[in-house]
């Protein structure tokens, strides 16, 4: 715990040493006092904002009342700034113990410009301090399993790399990561990917489970088979389990401590099950007494942890009722007054709104990324294909950064060293990342579990400590699983946390059909929905140049990246490039103009930059149609301005693109058109796309769902004509 500077009062008993009876546990009065002051705090914070909440002071009110007991008993054996903390709505009084204050809670309560876990961005109790390593929480539940896992494992690999230690910043080598939740979390899957990975690796995470037996208003019987997490937890190898009564404080003291021993050891992970109570409705938007009856409320109130606290104080002879009464009538007063202070602070202004969204410091768009027309090109060298060049450039970019870490699902050359000698490797489905384990070692190239939540997860952890993760999912048709982690826990850590953390994570995912056979699950698009997620960058090159330097871009900036690599342009000869050299860059948000033309504009990315230029040439040849050819490169930002200053040459635009021609990615870019340069425009804006159906497996009808040069040529003509 961090030191109290408060005083005790003057007849109590702060300089006795005098050991607590419990098989030996290093308890002393003076701990026990300031357990329960910082229990009553807790208490007292809850049940003011609870009164803010009824005066409309405050927006949300989420209470951690029952869950004081193992709150304060876990945190005496953690250490603020030395360990790190993934933490869950109830663990007020738990974050308190490691330093938060009552006005800082408050803070977030009014949703204050200074609230320092957020800004006015989040609700109270999403703690964030990063003082003390309490990173940024958000409201699912049970996404912080996996990150808290990535956490762990980014500070095992720093800790045998010198070159990343250095550059990483603090790494302890018996620090422990705390992921805490409630029992009802556990039945998301990415709890059991979390245990599997933790004990797979070994890590030093302290999973805390706090039982109240109830999600919301559904009761653990129905959540958890048999009823107990423990219990069905208790095959993981390596995993330590300690059951304890989470709202007895010396019984969960004891509990956390032989949990927090087994990790600081190395021994692998932990979990420790608390049986707490739930004395409050699950927040001040549920009632109770709709699903739970007057007899086993009435029950619960006998283990409320601050009675049985306080009794146990009195019992042990460790203060008397009238020491305790000031405690409390202290902590009361210390509530009020943080509250009284925060409620003068005022609200973000409107003009913060959308800071912090994206790096303000290192984002993808600014000159210090656009080196496109200094490139470096080995005249000697032959033309690479864009899956040649990709892997140059992680390559280079993990010769340059000792940070970076790649990893996902096959990446590795092979999982077994012994193997690496006498294999030629794996190196991915698509040999994108062949060769990069034998070069830079296990430990910063690794294969993934077969979980597409695990390695985005994983890698935020990883980042959240400095680490520069860049993964890869097999492909974009089974991104789908880690969708949670990309859209609420991922893009929106930085805004989240009012950039006191940030998730530089690069997400590289085979993209899109083309493949003649690659059916529903190996040709699918979407990025209509990672350019509709706020916090993403979104980038989809076209050819092995432009591949080369969105991805050195994208792991150089501060903001995450999706970056979709076509699985048709990985090996075509037409869009090869010589090596461009190992600081070539492209901005994002910069258009390339593929073909001049003064009749038409089509804006176009992916795929469908080939056949928009086969279709412009055949126009050209054959009806004397001179298009204009816009490539987009990135798709979030995308460049407007280029797209602009081709209509207003042009003045008639097609949009071409692979996603489905409805709510597809294009719609938004023909709505632009359409919303700014009206006035510019001699037709209506037209789209090309896929139909509006999965991609077949038969050759045949493969053709009629995607949209083909035919398709283009057609359009280019009756725009034209228009």
């Amino acid at each position: 715990m961090v030191p109290d500077t408060r005083t005790l009062p003057p007849d109590a008993p702060a300089g006795d040493r005098r050991k607590v009876p419990g098989d030996g546990l290093a308890l002393t009065s003076t701990q026990l006092i300031e357990f329960y002051r910082l229990m009553v705090t807790s208490r007292g914070i809850d049940d003011r904002e609870i009164t803010l909440k009824r005066q409309n002071k405050t927006f949300f009110q989420i209470s951690s009342a029952g869950h004081e007991a193992i709150g304060v008993a876990v945190a005496a054996h953690l250490r603020p700034a030395h360990d790190w903390f993934y933490l869950y709505y109830r663990d007020r009084a738990l974050s308190l113990a490691l330093g938060q204050t009552p006005y800082e809670h408050f803070l977030q309560a009014v949703a204050a410009e200074s609230d320092p876990a957020s800004g006015g961005r989040q609700m109270p109790c999403h703690f964030c301090d990063p003082r003390l390593n309490i990173t940024s929480m958000s409201s699912p539940t049970g996404t912080q399993f996996l990150q808290a896992v990535g956490c762990a494992e980014g500070g095992r690999r720093a800790a045998g790399l010198p070159d990343m230690r250095a550059r990483v910043g603090q790494v302890e080598e018996d620090e422990i990561v705390l992921v805490s939740a409630g029992e009802g979390a556990t039945s998301e899957g990415e709890f059991w990917e979390a245990l599997n990975t933790a004990c797979t690796l070994k890590l030093p995470v302290l999973f805390l489970i706090e039982d109240n037996g109830y999600a919301i208003s559904v009761p653990v019987e129905v959540q958890t088979a048999g009823g107990s997490i423990s219990g069905l937890a208790s095959s993981f190898p390596d995993l330590f389990i300690a059951k304890c009564d989470g709202t007895d404080v010396i019984d969960s003291y004891k509990a956390s401590r032989a949990a927090v021993h087994h990790c600081r050891r190395g021994r692998g992970p932990a979990l420790v099950h608390a049986y707490t109570i739930r004395p409050y409705s699950h927040s001040m938007s549920d009632d109770e007494r709709a699903y739970r009856t007057v007899e086993e409320r009435f029950a619960e109130e006998e283990r409320d942890p601050l009675t049985r606290t306080r009794q146990l104080l009195l019992d042990l002879k460790v203060a008397t009722a009238g020491q305790l009464d000031r405690i409390e009538a202290e902590a009361q007063v210390a509530v009020r007054e943080a509250a009284t202070e925060a409620l003068g602070q005022p609200q973000p202004p409107p003009e913060r709104a959308l800071v912090n969204l994206y790096s303000e410091t290192a984002p993808p768009t600014q000159p210090q990324f656009d080196t496109e027309g200094s490139a470096a090109f080995d005249r000697g060298s032959k033309p690479l294909t864009m899956v040649d060049l990709v892997n140059r450039c992680l390559g280079d970019e993990m010769e340059r950064d000792p940070r970076i870490v790649v990893f996902g699902q096959d990446v590795a050359d092979a999982s077994r060293e012994e193997a690496l000698e006498q294999v030629q490797g794996k190196g991915g489905v698509f040999k994108v990342t062949h060769g990069l384990q034998k070069r830079f070692g296990s430990e910063r190239v690794f294969n993934s579990p077969l979980a597409e939540a695990n390695i985005v997860g994983r890698a935020i952890g990883m980042a959240a400590r400095g680490l520069r993760p860049v993964v890869e999912i097999q492909f974009f048709d089974y991104i789908w699983p880690a969708f949670m982690q990309i859209r609420n826990e991922l893009a929106t850590m930085r805004y989240r946390s009012n950039s006191a953390f940030d998730a530089p994570v690069v997400i590289r995912v085979p993209f899109g059909g083309y493949l003649t056979g690659g059916g529903i699950y190996h040709s699918q698009t979407g990025a209509s929905l990672f350019t509709h997620t706020p916090g993403l960058r979104v980038a989809l090159p076209s050819n092995a140049l432009d591949a080369s330097g969105l991805l050195r871009t994208a792991i150089r900036c501060d903001d995450p990246v999706i970056f979709l690599e076509h699985k048709h342009l990985y090996r075509q000869v037409y869009n090869k490039s010589r090596e461009p050299g190992r600081d070539f860059m492209i901005p994002f948000g910069k258009a390339r103009i593929a073909r001049e033309g003064s009749d038409l504009t089509i804006v176009t990315c992916g795929a469908l930059v080939k056949r928009s230029l086969d279709a412009a040439r055949v126009a050209s040849q054959k009806d004397g149609i001179e298009a204009e050819i816009v490539d987009l490169r990135s798709l979030s930002p995308f460049d407007m301005d280029a797209i602009a200053t081709s209509v207003r040459k042009t003045n008639r635009v097609l949009v071409a693109y692979e996603d489905g021609l409805s709510w597809g990615y294009g719609a938004e870019i023909a709505a632009r058109v359409a919303d700014q340069l009206f006035e510019w425009l001699d037709a209506p804006v037209r789209r090309i796309a896929s139909r509006d159906c999965w991609v077949a497996y038969a050759p045949q009808l493969e053709e009629v769902i995607l949209p083909q040069v035919p398709d283009v040529v057609a359009a280019i003509r009756e725009l034209a004509a228009f």
